[in-house]
């Protein structure tokens, strides 16, 4: 797994990730594999090889940031606030007078989540820059917002959400729906007044996902509960501290901004939570037990699902699979028949294979109807420095093997001095998959190598052939595109050999594209969208090998020659201009433009590129817009599943994108005739995206 290294305090200009807090909050997200058990849900697992690239479009420097052009003006003026159920708590019964505390049951708590995801969140333009985090003595993130908007640290009073608080000894058990732990708002002594101060002092940064509980706790009602395991008394002194802060916090703000700030109040569950497990499992993220019930959507859970699906085994070749190591299951009871004859994973840390002991395996097959396990080396740990014989001949001879065993031919292999090292005979043929934790990465650099061996084709097209024939989403290192490269000749001449066939390599010549890749392709979200980043949209010829006919470019500009775009016509190439991944620019105006544009795309059966420089923000923004749009599903949904897509790149739509996202659900629900009803509300969806991205960035 690769990470970015952001050394402490070290200022991060637009749009590069800054350094995460350093003491993150829990988190109720895990990653595991498919069926969820009862784990350690403190620190999520990552999926292997994800990576944050930086993500730095416009080359801005690390001193000053850039103020950007103005965007589109919308004022605050005449906005309407949220409406809550509990504004004013008339109807709630009120246990403590100083500071006031109010009683709410099960059948309250389920009413008011419902009530506020029915309500339109304000104008974006009304929370950020604020929501940005704007700390008085963060020079660098003032300047670069004030000049677009002096009223910048004022929060949005129009804003009124709803924060549920979990107390307890036991923080991985009985979660409601988008509850947090105390220590997310309030400070860790009880000595300092109001809520968590959690503006970065220093730096820039326009991703601060993990400040959105903090800050936005200050603009909420919260409720506070236990499980039925905790003191009645503990939940009492934290909703009183929590009450406590929320006057400081609201006098805070009438004195530094000069106007009447909103009265936001503390509840107390009066129910146990096995009332909320009887009556409104709906709400329960975690049981009493630990496990996750699928009710609620967990961002890390979800992408392994979708990891999962979009990875699942399917044949490359005759009886040959690629597949996730959850696609490797194994009989339950004696009386079960397995799925696979031969299981191979690719690893990391798995040596080349021996044509000893696949000789050996071969002849436990002849005896045995037992499922046979090897190991492989994965994709990219075959280095350059280190490329040998020993390789050379070890991705031949196994390719070798499993073509003998897929297809149950009779080969023979020879050591240098001609002595038959393994000699198959006619038998059986047996299914094998190759798979690994996620299905794509380790397993490249052999799954390649076998569609060269067994298609007797040259690497550009087995490139290709995966991806499009195949329909494999897969990633590759450059390293191995370099080695395949390298045995192209050797492994072709076995291949050709083994089978009875000639070779012309005249007619193999790599084409100019390969020469440009770094191994990876556009990530195919749908089958007529691509994401990608600016090198693809430049790569004229791999775009014609995959048959991508149309690119939208979100402020970027391709460079082609007056003879490609004439081949590519003016009317498939759509490029959004003077659009920066600086947290200020707006893109919601143009989501309808760019999704048209898509849309006509997939009705001219001409698949897109959406790209921006690196391919993680802004074009990431549109492919998210567009599954919510075309597939009918919820930020929280789309996100999780464009981001399974995007294969070793983590995808970072900044905290603006994501709120415009958030807005365009409603903007969906319109046109569909629906009534605006979030799955998730803002404060959960930006926490769940910070400890998504948690165990890829670890501090210097």
């Amino acid at each position: 797994m690769a990470a970015v290294v952001i050394p402490s305090g070290t200022p991060t200009p637009p749009p590069s990730l800054g350094a995460l807090s350093s003491q993150p909050p829990a988190s109720v997200n895990t990653a595991p594999i498919i069926p969820v058990s009862v784990v350690d849900r403190s620190v999520p697992v990552p999926i292997p090889n994800k990576h944050m690239p930086n993500a730095n479009p416009n080359g801005f420097k690390i001193s000053t940031p850039v103020t950007p052009p103005a965007s589109p003006p919308n004022e605050e003026k005449g906005e309407k606030s949220m409406d809550s159920l509990l504004y004013p708590p008339d109807a709630y019964t009120c246990i403590i007078k100083s500071p006031p505390v109010y009683a709410i049951d099960a059948k309250g708590v389920a009413a008011a989540i419902n009530f506020t995801s029915r309500q339109p969140l304000p104008d974006i333009n009304q929370v950020f820059p604020w929501a940005h985090g704007l700390h008085p003595e963060n020079s660098m993130q003032l300047a670069f917002f004030y000049a677009r908007k002096k009223a910048a640290r004022r929060p949005p009073i129009t804003f009124r959400g709803l924060c549920i608080v979990k107390i307890g000894r036991y923080i991985e058990r009985s979660r409601l729906k988008g509850s947090i732990i105390p220590e997310e708002i309030l400070p860790l002594s009880t000595q300092t007044p109001g809520f968590l101060q959690v503006d970065p002092k220093d730096g820039f940064n326009v991703r601060n996902f993990h400040i959105q509980v903090g800050k936005f706790a200050g603009l909420s009602d919260i409720i506070v509960y236990g499980d039925d395991e905790t003191d009645p008394a503990a939940v009492l002194r934290i909703a009183r501290r929590i009450s406590n802060a929320q006057i400081y916090h609201r006098n805070l703000c009438q004195t530094e901004f000069g106007q009447p700030f909103p009265i936001y109040n503390t509840f107390i569950v009066q129910d146990p939570f096995s009332t909320f497990e009887e009556s409104f499992p709906e709400l329960i993220l975690l049981d009493s037990s630990g496990s996750l019930t699928g009710n609620v959507i967990d961002f890390c859970h979800w992408e392994r699902m979708e990891m999962c699906s979009m990875s699942r085994a399917s044949e490359i070749s005759h009886n040959v699979y690629l597949g996730t190591s959850a696609d490797a299951r194994f009989p339950t009871t004696p009386s079960d028949t397995p799925e696979w004859d031969v299981l191979i994973e690719s690893s990391d840390l798995a040596p080349m294979p021996l044509i000893e002991n696949l000789h050996g395996i071969l002849e436990t097959m002849d005896r045995s109807s037992h499922v046979q396990h090897l190991q492989f080396p994965g994709s990219g740990s075959i280095a350059p420095a280190t490329w040998s014989r020993m390789d050379v001949d070890g991705i031949i001879d196994t390719c070798r093997w499993i073509y003998a065993v897929a297809n149950g031919k009779q080969t023979d292999t020879t050591d240098r001095d001609g002595d038959v090292m393994m000699k198959t005979s006619d038998r059986k043929p047996r299914k094998v998959l190759i798979h690994c934790a996620d299905g794509y990465t380790e397993t490249s650099l052999l799954g390649l190598a076998y569609l060269m061996y067994s298609d007797v084709i040259p690497v550009h097209e087995a490139w290709v052939r995966l991806h499009t024939t195949k329909n494999r989403n897969f990633f590759a290192y450059d390293k191995d595109l370099a080695f395949l490269r390298y045995i192209e000749h050797t492994l072709l001449d076995a291949a050709a050999r083994d089978q009875g066939m000639s070779l012309n390599y005249a007619s193999m010549s790599p084409p100019e594209w390969i020469y440009r890749m770094d191994g990876s392709l556009p990530s195919r979200v749908l089958s007529y969208m691509y994401l990608g980043n600016l090198l693809h949209a430049n790569n004229f010829g791999l775009l014609k090998a995959l048959g991508i006919k149309r690119v939208l470019s979100i402020g970027e500009n391709v460079s082609w020659s007056d003879e490609e775009k004439r081949e590519y016509g003016a009317d498939n190439l759509m490029v959004l201009r003077d659009l920066q991944d600086n947290g200020c620019d707006a893109l919601e105006y143009q989501f309808w433009r760019c999704l048209d544009f898509i849309e006509e795309g997939r009705r001219k059966n001409e698949p897109v590129l959406v790209h921006c420089r690196v391919g993680v923000s802004r074009s990431a923004t549109i492919c998210i817009a567009e599954v919510m749009r075309s597939m009918k599903l919820s930020l929280p949904r789309a996100y999780c599943y464009v981001r399974a897509r995007r294969l070793n790149v983590i995808i970072q739509p900044h905290l603006r994108f994501m709120y415009e996202l958030l807005k365009f659900e409603e903007t969906l629900s319109q046109r569909q005739n629906h009534s605006t009803k979030r799955e998730l509300e803002w404060m959960h969806v930006a926490r769940e995206v910070a400890a998504m991205n948690r165990p890829y960035i670890r501090q210097g």
